[in-house]
Order: structure tokens, then sequence, then C-alpha cells
């Protein structure tokens, strides 16, 4: 007796009206909804009923969006395009299309943090339905969203996987601060767990990316481009930090050095700095962990990885060095620190390495203070436990040294000979944005 055939799977068959979830409302989430909901329904969703609240309010404290953006979405009607948000799973069962963008850290031992993709996998489930899409745009290493999320999905909804729901993934690029490389002017990689999947997930994001997208051939390929992206920048940076301490021991002005060699048409631009951030100084921790599983030791991107996470100990040493030669005592010396977020411009201070800065002068005995006009001081304490400044009129004076830590560009036109307590006092960069002539030191 022969074995019955198996029944044919059902070609996808796209939405005929699409509603959208977006699922975590950070960096990434959030702007994803504003430009979705100028086209389809949306429903932003989040587990902190305070982010829900702000941002029903038209107020988005990461200011990657305004208050006009927001407001203009805000109105949506019953089967109409726009916004709303909800902290209450059951709000976005009507939808047909989850778009995950939830943060994907790594532990203290740097090793891939999955467990809010995989709770927010566990909600979508509980309201996943016949027909429906999960997309994923939180980064990930190769395999995460064939094997880890999609058996969620499937085992907690009871529907299979590319016959009743299907997947995709399209790696997020948004860049926070950057007002000029937005979500729309960036091209968008896109792909799908069939190819009809796929080309439904490509023609959803290119109606609203301006810039276009790119249909990779499998999820797993998606995944990889986006960890190489941040990998690869990485290493660049890495590289130059090796050189800039080279380059310091031999006296030579790394700044100087760089412009000269950048002159070569294919020279590549990078410049020395710490290495902070929910992408540069976590995505190669992602691509390493999956290596090591397959039985890879990665050499380069440990090394670099290495490298970029010791600059905020190697600055503090530094900056100590420079006291000491200039008679500065240490001990109960007065430092000021410029910059606490982890990029200019920009009030996000996730995984920023300043703090590495800190911790390298706490065992001195010196005195700091931290002054950023964009970072939350209650979040930089509930954070990291320390205390932090917001506006420049809470300075207490002068100070021992000053690092000019976060090229923020309220900082630009600092009176830093004003800031010294004595002549001697040290000025040290690590953007190379100050005054050749004012400062002792920099990268």
């Amino acid at each position: 007796m022969f074995d019955q055939p198996n029944p044919i799977t059902p070609k996808f068959q796209p939405p005929a009206n699409v509603s959208i979830a977006i699922i975590g409302l950070g960096y990434v989430g959030l702007p994803l909804a504003v430009e979705f909901a100028k086209k389809y329904p949306v429903k932003g969703f989040d587990i902190k009923q305070s982010r829900v609240d702000e941002l029903s309010q038209a107020h988005d404290r990461t200011l990657e969006t305004s208050s006009d953006e927001l407001s203009a979405v805000l109105n949506q009607q019953e089967g109409g395009n726009g916004l709303s948000f909800t902290s209450q799973v059951k709000d976005i069962s009507t939808c047909n299309v989850y778009i995950v963008s939830v943060p994907t850290p790594t532990d203290q031992h740097n090793r891939p943090d999955l467990s809010l993709l995989i709770k927010a996998s566990k909600s979508i489930a509980s309201v996943l339905k016949t027909g429906d899409v999960v997309i994923y745009e939180s980064t990930v290493y190769p395999g995460v969203t064939e094997e880890v999320c999609v058996p969620i999905l499937q085992s907690e909804s009871g529907l299979e996987y590319n016959a009743e729901f299907y997947a995709g993934y399209s790696p997020e690029r948004i860049n926070p601060g950057d007002k000029i490389h937005t979500l729309t002017n960036i091209l968008k990689v896109t792909s799908g767990s069939t190819p009809e999947a796929a080309d439904f997930i490509d023609d959803l994001y290119r109606s609203i990316v301006k810039a276009g997208t790119h249909k990779a051939p499998a999820i797993k390929v998606a995944e990889a481009c986006k960890v190489i992206e941040n990998s690869q920048r990485d290493i660049n940076i890495a590289f130059v930090n090796e050189l800039a301490k080279i380059f310091n021991i031999m006296g030579i002005d790394t700044h100087a050095v760089l412009a000269a060699a950048g002159t070569k048409w294919n020279f590549l631009n990078f410049k020395p700095g710490l290495v902070g951030g929910h992408c540069t100084g976590v995505d190669p921790y992602y691509l390493a962990a999956k290596a090591q599983q397959m039985g890879y030791h990665p050499e380069i991107i440990l090394a670099g990885r290495r490298l970029n996470d010791g600059m905020g100990s190697y600055v503090a040493l530094e900056v100590i060095k420079l006291m000491v030669k200039n008679d500065i005592p240490v001990k109960n010396s007065k430092i000021l620190i410029l910059g606490f977020t982890f990029k200019e411009n920009c009030p996000d201070v996730r995984n920023t390495r300043v703090i590495d800065i800190v911790d390298g002068l706490s065992g001195f005995d010196a005195s700091y203070e931290i002054f950023d006009p964009w970072a939350d001081p209650e979040e930089v304490k509930r954070e990291y436990g320390i205390s932090t400044i917001k506006k420049q009129s809470e300075l207490t004076g002068s100070y021992d040294a000053v690092i000019m830590a976060v090229a923020h560009r309220e900082f630009y036109d600092l009176d830093y000979q004003a800031l010294k307590r004595t002549p001697a006092s040290v000025i040290y960069d690590i953007k190379g944005v100050v005054d050749a002539g004012i400062i002792n030191g920099r990268l």
C-alpha cells in the first residue's frame, strides 16, 4: 500500500486590507510606525505604559520624531489609515502584519540576549491568525528568525509555518540622531519565508521607502547582512584606534595623519573614538556567538571588539598620565566629562562607553562631573547609578581636567580656557573637534 501524497501547500495570499502592528516603539519602531501610518492603519505596541502614554500625547523622548509628525498621524479612524498606541496585546489581535523591533542587547558576558525577542514572539503567537505575516527587524545572528522565533510562533499559535502564517526579516538601518539618513532615505533589505511572502514584504516596504528595496534571496542572508555591516565598521574603527595608540607613543598627531592619508581616493575615512550604542558595539558579538556555536573561533571580529572595548579605560589612564606630567595631584582632583550618550546630538545612553572612562577614573580618588545636555539624568541614574548635569549653569566651577568625550554641538563653542582651574589643567579631546592650540592630548 502506497502512502497518500501530501496535500498541496497553499500559496501565500496577501491580505486584502493590510493592518500593521509595530512591536517595540523605540528608535527603530516609532519611525516605522509613523511612516506606515501614512498609508495603512497601524497599532504601535510597547510593554511600557509610560511610553504609550507619552506617544499618545505626541511626545517622543528619543527625538526621532517630532510632535508635528506624530500629531499628523494620531487621527486614526475606524478602518482608516493612522496610528494609535497600546500596551495591551489584545488590541493588536485585528492586525495581519506584525513587525518586531525590540532591542536585542548582549548580557554582561557579551552573549546575545534574545529574551525580549522571545517575549515579543510569544505575544504575537497569542493573537496570530491564518494568513498573518510576522516580520522581524531586530538585529540577530543568522538563523534566529527561523530557528528561534518561528518555532515559538508555530507551537504557541498552533498554526503551520508557510501554510497558515509566514515570516520575513528586514534589518533596521536607523542611525539615531541622524536627520539625513532617515528610514525613508535608506535602501531597505527585505526577505520572506516563501517567494510570494518575500514579494509581499518587499512591496510593503517599497510603499514607504523612497530609496527603494533590495530583496535578499533568503531570511538568513538578510540577517547576516545586518551583522556584518556593523562588524565591518567596528573593525575599521578598531584599526584607527590602534593607530591612535601607536602614534601617541611616537608623538605624532593621529588626526593629521588621517587627514593626509584621506587625500587618497580609496582611503576609508574612519576616526578614532569610543564605540558604543545598540549596533556597532553589539552586533559583532552576535556574529561571533553564532560562529563559535558552529565551531569556528572568529579572530579579527573579537580582536576588534577587545580593542574598542578597552578605549574608555585607555582614555582615563592617558588623562591621569597627563595630569601627573603637569604636576596636578590626581587624588581629590576635579574632572569634567563632556558628554555621556553613545554618540553626538542624540539622547540614547544605551551601551555608552563613556561609562568606561568614569570607571577608569574611579580608582584614582578623583571627583568628576558629567555634563550632557542631551542625556536624561533620570535614565542615566537608573541605568548606570551615576549623576549627570543637563544645563551648563549647573557646572560647579573650574576643573583640573576636562575630557571632551561626545561631540555634541553645544560643546563646540564652549570656553575651554575658562573651564581650566589652572594653566596646567588638562584638556583631552577624544573626538578631535577642539582647537588644537587648547588641548593637551587627544586620540
